[in-house]
């Protein structure tokens, strides 16, 4: 059962808006602010509705849609190299019934009308912390790799790999610019397992924070954005990608060596279990809309 059998399954579950009723969705996903937004409408003529006795109505139309409509662009984002929101529920590891619960919990403004007093619209805003929030299932993190042979690494306040131009894809002839998700993870060049989502403790925060390249070249004495030191701190260990890995080129192949700082002492260790991890890329893959009607 592929993609689409899954968004046929959850609209003909969910749907409750009349077919002739005309509805519209535009917004965008945004990585590096770590929200999904978007813009859903409804034409109140199609709804058979006029103004002012049909505004409550309206709004009523307005809910459903949104729910209906949003919901594919939950599916279509990328959870892991391997899986979208849509595959996992294929899978059965996640259900339709949290997708709607994600939905419900989005922040917006109160619906209002066009200028030419034909549409009812409203913003909603969904952060992605919540989506991976609902994903992260261990009790207990996970133990982080160490090493039986330390080397003499600094304390640093947080992690940034920047991996914002095309890389070496690992066992492949080809190279890819890196993309985002909900849970890339990190190996070393000798492709064992540095960081991933079961290592992290706190299940209320993305693990790590995505940025274009402008968020480490800021005007100030650690070069980051406000957004940057929250997560890393003002002496953060830069690191310099090698590889991508993975069906999709979300996952980081950082050299042995810039490993061997972070898995060396338990200050640093501690690092990834925080999530205090931040990614940089290409700009053009941290953006990207979702439209329909």
């Amino acid at each position: 059962m592929g993609k689409f059998t899954a968004i046929l399954l959850i609209f003909f579950a969910f749907s409750s808006v009349s077919a002739e009723v005309k509805t519209g969705i535009q917004g965008a996903v945004e990585w590096d602010t770590m929200q999904m937004k978007a813009e859903v409408s409804i034409c109140l003529a199609s709804a058979g509705l006029k103004l002012p006795a049909g505004r409550i109505q309206g709004e009523s139309y307005l809910s459903e849609a949104y729910l209906e409509l949003i919901r594919y662009g939950i599916l279509d984002l990328q959870a892991d190299s391997s899986s979208t929101i849509g595959d996992l529920v294929n899978r059965g590891d996640f259900s339709l019934q949290e997708i709607e619960a994600l939905a419900l919990k989005a922040n917006s403004i109160p619906p209002s009308l066009s200028k030419d007093m034909q549409q009812l619209s409203s913003l909603y805003t969904i952060p992605l912390s919540g989506i991976s929030s609902s994903l992260m299932r261990h009790n207990r993190p996970s133990r982080i790799i160490y090493t039986l042979n330390p080397v003499s690494a600094a304390r640093f306040s947080g992690i940034v790999i920047i991996a914002s131009e095309s890389l070496p894809i690992h066992g492949m002839r080809s190279a890819a610019l890196p993309i985002p998700c909900l849970f890339p993870k990190i190996w070393d060049s000798d492709m064992n397992l540095i960081y991933e989502r079961s290592m992290v403790e706190t299940r209320d925060s993305m693990i790590v924070r995505y940025s274009p390249p402008q968020g480490i070249f800021q005007n100030n004495p650690t070069g980051l954005s406000k957004e940057l030191r929250e997560v890393v701190g003002d002496r953060p260990l830069r690191i310099f990608a090698q590889g991508v890995f993975g069906i999709n080129p979300t996952d980081l192949i950082i050299d042995r060596n810039d490993a061997m700082l972070i898995i060396s002492s338990e200050e640093n260790r501690r690092l990834l279990s925080e999530g205090r991890v931040a990614v940089i890329l290409d700009e053009s893959v941290l953006r990207y809309d979702i439209n329909g009607k």
